[in-house]
């Protein structure tokens, strides 16, 4: 049988699943606004290092423009401002400092540091000595050495930094795009997985609560209009085929609800209808009998005593018919008592011995004294079933055959055999039926296989009838030794 799965479980699979989603997405949400977080703060700080340079370059121009104008046009302030350039020259590099990172960046400040200080050692000189300096020395030192010299080469480390930092704005550009498509990406999966998620859960719902649900109502259905044979489908969650099986034997158990119903009420109506019948047919068989034997005298002649034998044999079978019949209705209450098997079967096989002479055939009996054939039951009711079932071996046993009755004795149990060469039973019959079975007699009334499995039914016993190797009928009694009155 396929192993199904409960609701409980997969309904924790389907959540899960929606979790993870949920997770996925959050995953690639912040993902997403950590990358362009980093590449926004990175491009910020590229940004900033890019306009420090530049305020660098533009207060080295104002501090040269000071020193130009205390040399050329004698501003006695140049001075003054040339030193508050220096002062925030020195705090743009430390803000360089603490804004550059990796090797290349800081050796790239460092280089501007550098000629910076060039310049600050070469325009120190000038503003000390500045007497010992003549025109043409000065204008010298001023337009070449300064100007086209170190303030040339701070320009030219300048746009080398520059260069690093638009190399590393473009590489972040590169980053911000690949972050994007990877952002892009990352939403795409959890949407993907979402409406494949969706196409699951329908075929989920279809195939574990909408079919099976459609097919027990279904079975609910027929069931409620009478068709108990109708069976629910036992598919989909554990729970749904728990039910369905549920209703199954539900179904089973009114099913035989019903038959024991049908069975009890033909067998009341017979009970009441039987009684009345019986008391009014064996009025007139007792009349007729009496009659019949009154009338029989050595005078009359053969035919007319034959047909006076032929009126008691008829009655004494109509006599027996109503008598099972009877037997057949009423209840049997067992009454317990130490007997022995042996004495039961030999009770049952006297009203035989004439039956049995006529058609020559030979008993194979058990050995009673090698067993310990006693026990603790009702012996007129088993002697009753005995007689039924060996009467009918005994019809059914071909001219001059063997009929075996064979014992086995336990602590417990007695198993009987009963076992005859005849045609067979041209029927299996059933303990459960709710009339008596056809009669193989001519003149039977198919009650004695019913009688004594209602009588092995109220000794705690069993009877089978199976087909015996050869040809025959086997049949099989198996009883406790002991009965126990309930």
């Amino acid at each position: 049988m396929k192993r199904t799965r409960s609701l409980k479980h997969l309904l924790l699979i389907h959540e899960l699943a929606f979790i993870g989603l949920i997770v996925l997405a959050g995953a690639a949400g912040v993902l997403g606004i950590r990358l362009w977080d980093d590449s926004s703060q990175e491009s910020q700080r590229i940004h900033v290092l890019v306009q420090e340079i530049q305020q660098t370059r533009g207060d080295l121009y104002r501090q040269m423009k000071e020193l130009f104008d205390a040399f050329f046009l004698a501003d006695s302030t140049a001075q003054i401002e040339y030193d508050t350039y220096t002062i925030s020259i020195r705090q743009h590099f430390e803000k360089l400092d603490a804004l550059a990172e990796g090797e290349a960046e800081h050796a790239a400040i460092n280089n501007l540091r550098a000629s910076y200080t060039e310049f600050l050692e070469l325009t120190r000189d000038i503003f000390r000595q500045p007497s010992r300096l003549s025109d043409e020395s000065l204008n010298k030192t001023l337009n070449i050495d300064l100007e086209s010299g170190i303030f040339q080469r701070y320009e030219d480390v300048a746009a080398e930094a520059e260069r690093l930092l638009a190399a590393k704005q473009q590489e972040l550009e590169q980053r911000l795009q690949d972050a994007k498509r990877t952002s892009i990406t990352l939403f795409i999966i959890p949407i993907a997985f979402a409406i494949l998620l969706l196409l699951f859960s329908r075929m989920f719902l279809l195939r574990a609560l909408v079919r099976p649900i459609e097919g027990i109502v279904h079975a609910t259905t027929e069931i409620s209009a009478g068709r108990l044979e109708h069976k629910a489908p036992e598919a989909g969650a554990a729970e749904l085929a728990t039910l369905s099986r549920a209703i199954n034997h539900m179904a089973e158990e009114l099913a035989h609800s019903q038959e024991a119903l049908i069975r009890s009420e033909k067998q009341a109506a017979m009970g009441l209808l039987v009684p009345m019948l019986a008391h009014n047919i064996r009025n007139p068989l007792a009349s007729i009998r009496a009659t019949a034997q009154v009338a029989d005298s050595v005078e009359l002649d053969r035919d007319t005593r034959e047909s006076l034998e032929g009126i008691i044999s008829s009655v004494d079978r109509l006599e027996r018919w109503t008598g099972s019949l009877l037997a057949y209705l009423h209840p049997l209450k067992p009454q317990l008592s130490h007997s022995h098997l042996r004495q039961i079967v030999e009770g049952a096989l006297v009203p035989l011995q004439h039956r049995v002479r006529e058609k020559s055939l030979k008993l194979k009996l058990p050995s009673w004294q090698k067993q310990d054939d006693s026990l603790f039951t009702d012996e007129h009711l088993l002697e009753q079933a005995l007689y039924n079932l060996l009467q009918n071996a005994v019809e059914a046993a071909p001219n001059q055959s063997v009929l075996e009755i064979n014992v086995l004795m336990s602590a417990a149990t007695v198993r009987l055999q009963l076992a005859d060469r005849g045609p067979g039973m041209p029927f299996k019959p059933d303990p459960h039926a709710i009339s008596p079975g056809p009669s193989t007699k001519r003149f039977g009334t198919g009650l004695g296989i019913p009688f004594a499995f209602k009588v092995c039914e109220a000794l705690s016993g069993s009877v089978e009838f199976s087909e015996r190797e050869g040809g025959g009928t086997l049949i099989t009694l198996e009883l406790p030794r002991r009965h126990h009155v309930i």
